[in-house]
């Protein structure tokens, strides 16, 4: 890991951003700040941890955007020369396991039938109904902890409300929340040492497989079969959710009828895990942190959770940033930011330094502003037709439960440090322990 003690020393070749101790550590914005004005197109060297190629790192709002603007110039599927492998992540994905079959790493027309067969569950009127149940979600999760005054707020509050929520939309019983909040640490955290598998849990399809994320591989077939089960028991069972109208979900274009296949709707059922914890677990927890480096602004909302909820929530994205990058893979050779980029070049999109540009968010972009309007993030990309299909529930359950946090535990504060996760597609918090004024359960 390269440590710069003056960061008016650093040059290029201090960066490495597939260095996971990089972000065990922090959320490298000072590296960023510097791209955005030295190289906002810039040649990472290869290394271990990207196939041993060097990628591009674009980090200027303006440059995002307009990758997501070029339609499949920048593929999420693949590119020259993989012969189909590819995918979001660093590392390429064969073909077979992902990329061209997930709906995230799949390009239109392809994507835009897929999003069609999907939609239904995200729609802001399918949203607005889970409501009420996410407040009565939430009430139970503080129930569980105000009456002890100090939590782990990671795992007993910013991931319950997410786990909760999915397994809602899903049709995933309640009890199943904690396979879910496995296999999603096990994915995302494949190369940080706690949510590694002792030997004696591993299979024996796995003995003799090196590298850093074989748990992972592992999580991804567990969630699969679990998939393929729950079909299986909805076709049998139907139910009013989302993976019973998976089952039999099908469009029409251009005369041509189109649903998922098996191994389809088994992908989607980990991008939902995955995605629809993961990232919003991540964003309450950086969002209670910044509230607690910045009291004024806890303040101020506890002042009108309502009037500001929706600027609270809108900021939370924007600061926190909880994707912290997508991988696309140049689709032919072309130029972006007058640097030119060859055709199977892998490209990795920062969200969170696009999101810091003082070019688009002036200069307080380095403050967190509950009131800031307008507030045009990319949290949930930057337009396109790979924009967020879950941004809507994700809205709804940041303001939910930061409105009961403000009820509940008004004098919330960080009692120790924050356990960062070892890895670089998200930017995850693990652990971080919080206290306030016990009070009685409400339910």
């Amino acid at each position: 890991m390269t440590v710069t003690e003056n960061p008016a020393d650093l040059t290029a070749d201090d960066i490495d951003l597939s260095d996971l101790d990089v972000f065990a550590d922090r959320c490298p914005h000072d590296w960023w700040e510097w791209m955005r004005e030295h190289q906002p197109v810039h040649l990472n060297k290869a290394t271990a941890a990207s196939d041993n190629e060097p990628f591009w790192n674009i980090t200027s709002y303006e440059l995002i955007s307009e990758a997501h603007r070029s339609g499949t110039l920048f593929s999420h599927q693949t590119g020259p020369g993989r012969d189909g492998a590819g995918g979001i992540a660093l590392t390429d994905l064969e073909a077979e396991r992902g990329p061209g079959l997930q709906m995230v790493m799949t390009d239109p027309p392809k994507h835009t039938t897929y999003r069609k067969l999907v939609n239904s569950g995200f729609t802001p009127r399918m949203v607005r109904r889970l409501e009420d149940a996410f407040r009565l979600r939430a009430t139970t999760i503080l129930d569980e902890i105000t009456p002890l005054g100090e939590a782990d707020f990671v795992t007993t509050v910013s991931a319950e409300l997410p786990l909760m929520a999915i397994a809602e939309i899903i049709g995933v019983p309640q009890a199943d929340r904690d396979k879910l909040f496995d296999w999603s640490n096990r994915t995302v955290g494949g190369a940080d040492d706690e949510y590694q598998l002792e030997e004696t849990e591993r299979p024996a399809a796995l003995e003799g497989i090196e590298g850093d994320f074989k748990d992972s591989e592992l999580a991804m077939v567990e969630m699969a079969m679990y998939a393929h089960e729950l079909t299986e028991r909805k076709r049998a069972e139907p139910a009013d959710d989302l993976w019973t109208r998976l089952t039999e979900a099908v469009v029409e274009i251009d005369g041509e009828r189109h649903e998922l296949s098996e191994i389809e709707r088994d992908l989607f059922f980990t991008l939902l895990v995955i995605a629809g914890n993961e990232t919003t677990r991540n964003a309450i927890s950086k969002g209670m942190m910044a509230f607690m480096d910045n009291p004024d602004q806890w303040e101020l909302f506890k002042g009108d959770p309502e009037g500001l909820a929706d600027t609270m929530t809108d900021e939370i994205l924007r600061w926190t940033s909880p994707v912290n990058f997508f991988r696309r893979t140049a689709a032919e050779d072309t130029e972006l930011g007058g640097v030119q980029i060859k055709g199977g070049d892998k490209v990795l999109l920062w969200y969170p330094s696009g999101n810091r540009d003082e070019a688009e968010f002036g200069p307080t972009a380095n403050q967190f502003d509950i009131t800031r309007s307008p507030n045009h993030h990319m949290a949930f990309g930057a337009g396109g037709a790979h924009f967020c299909l879950g941004a809507n529930l994700a809205k709804l359950e940041i303001k939910i439960i930061f409105q009961e946090l403000a009820r509940r535990c008004p004098d919330i504060h960080q009692t120790g440090p924050a356990d960062r996760l070892r890895m670089n597609l998200v930017d995850g918090i693990k652990h971080l322990p919080v206290a306030f004024t016990p009070s009685p359960a409400v339910l």
